[in-house]
């Protein structure tokens, strides 16, 4: 077994259609990258008085038997789904603690993490759902979100959300590097999301687009050089980021947000930006945050 927060994948596995959806995007991404994929399921301690029955290493018998059969699903899930690309290198973990701290200390040391958007968590009472959010607003580096039922066509493009603050520019930076490596388009997003007070402040429409537009400009400049394989499609809309970021996903096959940043996504934190859209897309969604430095 490998340390929890091994560089790499960190999929976090419970049994249920979700987290098998989460395995199977998360081998194709590790094998895309070259990456191990570390399948993680946490086990909740029982909060009862009663003796909890035989025990295993430190942990209940019937809750260990239960991880080791959801871990050998998931390994599973990894084989149907790597294809003639060969398998990446695959580690097993079972942690006996609390899920969401867990989770979250993972991705500390994992280079993404990746969940299902919703789900039966350890021992059915906690849903995946709450633990994507969790990690959405409190974990580090890239945060994967995946459903059972997102699916996108493999030439559909990749759509970026960009604000100009440094967590979207990180997002920006993946989203580059996930279209390149997937050989398709990238539709970056600019929107303002404070558009409707321009009525009351007698504000000019025109200048938010042109400023929206000098942004994009700014911010792409670079990665477009570095990615001339890339064709990017800007789009530069007025009001309401997530709304205008979930329409974009229903054609797309990945959507990459970046959390908690201000900027062309201005009197709205992009925490609440990225959540909406993590849990409403019906596409894989990646929530870039912060690293843990």
């Amino acid at each position: 077994m490998s340390p929890v927060g091994t560089p790499g994948i960190v999929v976090a596995v419970d049994g249920s259609a979700q987290a098998d959806a989460a395995v199977a995007w998360a081998t194709q991404e590790a094998i895309m990258r070259q990456l191990p994929i570390t399948l993680l399921h946490v086990v909740t301690p029982l909060e009862t008085g009663w003796p909890p029955g035989p025990m295993h290493e430190g942990v209940p018998t019937w809750q260990a038997d239960e991880a080791t059969r959801i871990l050998t699903r998931a390994r599973e899930v990894v084989e149907s789904n790597r294809g003639e690309a060969g398998s990446p290198e695959v580690h097993a973990e079972m942690a006996y603690a609390q899920v969401v701290s867990t989770l979250i200390g993972a991705t500390k040391g994992s280079w993404m993490t990746v969940t299902g958007s919703t789900g039966l968590g350890s021992i059915g009472r906690l849903l995946l759902g709450s633990v994507s959010t969790s990690l959405i607003h409190h974990g580090y580096g890239p945060i994967a979100v995946i459903g059972n039922d997102r699916t996108g066509a493999k030439d559909a493009p990749v759509v970026v959300g960009i604000d100009g603050s440094p967590v979207s520019e990180r997002a920006t930076a993946l989203a580059f590097d996930e279209a390149s490596r997937r050989g398709v388009s990238l539709v970056a997003l600019h929107a303002w999301s404070d558009v409707g007070v321009m009525p009351i402040l007698n504000m000019d429409r025109r200048s938010y687009e042109v400023q929206g537009h000098e942004v994009l400009a700014e911010r792409l400049a670079g990665y477009q050089e570095q990615y001339p394989d890339v064709t990017v499609e800007r789009r530069v809309l007025c009001d309401q980021p997530a709304r205008w970021l979930l329409k974009a996903a229903d054609n797309a096959q990945l959507v990459i947000v970046g959390s908690h940043g201000r900027g062309g996504f201005a009197s709205q934190l992009l925490g609440s930006v990225s959540s909406a859209v993590a849990h409403g897309a019906r596409t894989p969604v990646i929530v870039v945050r912060p690293d843990p430095s």
